[in-house]
């Protein structure tokens, strides 16, 4: 795979090396059992995979080429590079203004751009009519744009769903970026419907079997599908895709759930007719981050750390598979961990942090701590997080023994 040239400070040095030696000895990312490091009272869980994936890395690494090949110009960002509050503080820093926020309020007029000005897609990609305004302004939006490759497989996917008469079914967030991006595309080609989870699935099936009208439905999915959306025509044939950061295991329950649905209508024969085989539009890297949750779930531990950015999707998602099991607490950084008895945690169900007390039991000998982070959180900061729960909780080992331990085993 590819090596991408990004910031030094992004890089960590315990994290680089354990993700080196399971590279090393996993190359097919066929083990998601997660890397134990060990500091004689106090133990760490390292999730097989977390961090920066593909998708992230290149998009860094084209902002900062930005940066770098621009000095004398204005440089934008059409919103967040992506939802990480340290990776777009160093942005900011560096001289980059965003034109939006992440829920697609302007902070900059579109009138104040011009043609000389460059301008950073992000890697959740843009809607088609934010690329057209941009083109009439005459910026090149092809130089600096970083969207993920695999958001674009699913706009390709779903261009050829469309062209194959089939109405497509975007599992996703709403109001998140890159959903607004692959609606935006899917309605060039056909009818589209934005479905959050199961349940809005479950209702979707109820207007396809008739127990639901499209009256119903236009009321129950108001501001989720594409104009002219007809409940009665548009649900014959289907196909379901992502927004890549969801967690795939609901993807693909929303789907074998559609696929019942219309086998229950259809029939086992015609079933093809009728849904689209639409797996290949998971993400790897999402998959990777979640199958090695999983892995850590199989442990047992005493709490879990969660390291990301509050607004992240992925994160979000890593949370929630945690907290079935484990005290699991979300920050973004070190700065969180006040102390060794109190902790500033995102609670992801109220939307607000709270303080939380006692989290580290000095007693537990050894203290197991799982850790991981989501997809677009430098390795650096994981570094933080671990050096800090090392101080609080006065671990006999030092960082550099228990990874030349780890290296070594």
């Amino acid at each position: 795979m590819k090596q991408f040239e990004i910031p030094e400070f992004y890089r960590s040095p315990i994290i680089s090396k354990v993700k080196s030696k399971r590279k090393l000895d996993d190359p097919r990312k066929k083990d998601f059992t997660p890397s134990e490091l060990n500091f004689g009272n106090v133990r760490f869980f390292i999730a097989r995979h977390f961090g920066f994936c593909y998708g992230v890395e290149n998009a860094i690494e084209i902002a900062y080429k930005a940066i770098a090949e621009n000095p004398d110009k204005r440089i934008f960002l059409l919103s967040q590079m992506i939802h990480n509050p340290d990776v777009n503080a160093d942005l900011i820093a560096h001289g980059i203004r965003f034109i939006q926020d992440t829920d697609g309020t302007q902070l900059i007029p579109w009138e104040e751009l011009n043609a000389s000005d460059i301008v950073i897609i992000p890697a959740f990609g843009t809607t088609v009519d934010i690329e057209n305004i941009l083109k009439n302004i005459g910026v090149n939006v092809e130089r600096y744009n970083t969207t993920c490759p695999f958001v674009e497989k699913v706009w390709n996917r779903s261009e050829k769903l469309g062209n194959d008469k089939h109405t497509i079914i975007i599992h996703g967030k709403y109001n998140h970026e890159e959903t607004r991006a692959t609606f935006s595309h899917s309605v060039q080609q056909a009818p589209s419907l934005i479905l959050k989870d199961i349940k809005e699935a479950e209702f979707l099936g109820e207007v396809i079997n008739g127990k639901r009208t499209h009256e119903e439905f236009l009321e129950f999915f108001k501001g989720k599908y594409s104009e002219g959306f007809n409940a009665t025509v548009d649900l014959d044939r289907i196909g379901v895709v992502n927004q890549t950061t969801m967690l795939a295991s609901e993807t693909e329950e929303i789907t074998e759930h559609l696929r019942s649905v219309m086998m229950k209508k259809y029939g086992e024969q015609s079933i093809k007719e009728h849904i689209a085989d639409t797996r290949d539009t998971l993400c790897y890297a999402t998959n990777d981050n979640q199958s090695a949750t999983y892995g850590l779930l199989e442990k047992e531990a005493d709490l879990a750390i969660v390291v990301g950015g509050y607004n992240s999707s992925n994160t979000t998602h890593l949370v929630e598979l945690l907290e079935r099991k484990f005290p699991t607490y979300f920050i973004r950084s070190k700065d969180e961990l006040i102390s060794a008895s109190e902790i500033d945690s995102f609670n992801i169900h109220t939307k607000k942090v709270e303080k939380m007390r006692s989290f580290l039991d000095s007693k537990k000998d050894p203290l197991t701590i799982i850790i991981t982070s989501g997809a677009s959180c430098p390795d650096s900061i994981v570094d933080g997080v671990i050096q800090r729960l090392l101080e609080l909780s006065s671990a006999n080992l030092s960082a550099e023994k228990a990874v030349e331990n780890f290296l070594n085993r």
